[in-house]
């Protein structure tokens, strides 16, 4: 039986990430939005291009064909459109043959209430207030940044990589780490390396993947010839001594990922290069690469003390 979509790993997609609008969002910005609807009209039958988040998400539906009686993973599409001026979005979506069925239409109004409702892990957007807002109601969002749109036809892996510290798990760790500086980290981290994290923003994601992950191993014990889809990766700053409170986090919840990275500062892009994941998920800015010359997908996940403003 096909999962219920309160069992499905479900992320729920702005148009904006997933579609490349620069020139329908400039003639809104031009023109306004009587003149917006009247071009997407036009352009019904004009396809988009493909946006950032795209890559991701095709492969990321992928897993539904290796799993077709449980169809496990669903994506929903979240858009400020109104249905009318929506319907080029949906179009494009059949035109690449994306399995998109579920779609919110908010005329003009944010998204990110609904997420709930929909069972959602995970919400994409290039739209920063809505994302900052979902992430302060404590739904877990992502701001996708510029990024070149590198999609292989030929590469049917799907790759992912997760920062740990205000992602996967709480910002416990990272506001000592801010607030009383490395030496104290550690120590903090070594004093409570029995104790696991807080759950983060994304870590209902990552463990829904890692449940995904055990089910290809069934599926690989079974059949010699089925080749796995789903790589998972941890990029980390820590280093050892702090590295164990990761080990007993994910083991208290029984997950793991395919790789971990305990870079103990270095810059992260060295191993981002060798991995080229279809997303990496960092709470710093510092951390991504917004350059559009980018070819690694970056999102930021605007939660915790490395988020916070210092006030005036």
């Amino acid at each position: 039986m096909p999962f219920q979509i309160e069992h499905k790993l479900v992320i729920g997609v702005a148009s904006s990430a997933l579609f490349d609008l620069t020139g329908s969002h400039q003639v809104y910005l031009d023109s306004g939005p009587d003149e917006y609807r009247n071009f997407q009209e036009r352009n019904l039958d004009v396809t988009l291009g493909k946006g950032v988040a795209f890559p991701f998400i095709r492969r990321f539906l992928s897993i539904n064909k290796c799993f077709p009686r449980q169809c496990p993973v669903e994506v929903v599409l979240f858009s400020r459109n109104s249905p009318e001026t929506g319907l080029r979005v949906m179009r494009s979506i059949a035109h690449y043959g994306l399995d998109i069925s579920r779609a919110a239409f908010m005329t003009g109004t944010a998204p990110y209430p609904y997420l709930p409702a929909f069972n959602t892990s995970l919400f994409l957007s290039a739209n920063e207030d809505d994302v900052t807002a979902a992430i302060a109601a404590n739904y877990p969002a992502g701001l996708v940044l510029p990024s070149r749109i590198v999609d292989d036809d030929d590469d049917v892996e799907l790759r992912v990589a997760f920062d740990f510290d205000g992602v996967i798990a709480d910002d416990e760790a990272e506001s000592v780490f801010k607030q009383n500086g490395l030496d104290e980290f550690h120590a903090h981290e070594a004093k409570h390396v029995a104790r696991p994290h807080q759950p983060g923003p994304l870590a209902d994601m990552f463990q829904k993947l890692a449940l995904m992950q055990r089910m290809e191993e069934r599926m690989a014990r079974r059949d010699s010839s089925y080749r796995k889809v789903l790589r998972i990766a941890i990029i980390t700053a820590r280093s050892a001594p702090s590295h164990e409170r990761v080990v007993t986090t994910l083991k208290s919840w029984g997950v793991s990922a395919n790789e971990t990275f305990f870079l103990g500062g270095m810059d992260k892009a060295r191993v981002l290069a060798v991995f080229k994941p279809h997303i990496f998920f960092d709470d710093q800015l510092t951390h991504l690469t917004s350059s559009p010359d980018a070819t690694i997908p970056m999102v930021h996940v605007p939660f915790g003390i490395a988020n916070r403003r210092a006030p005036p």
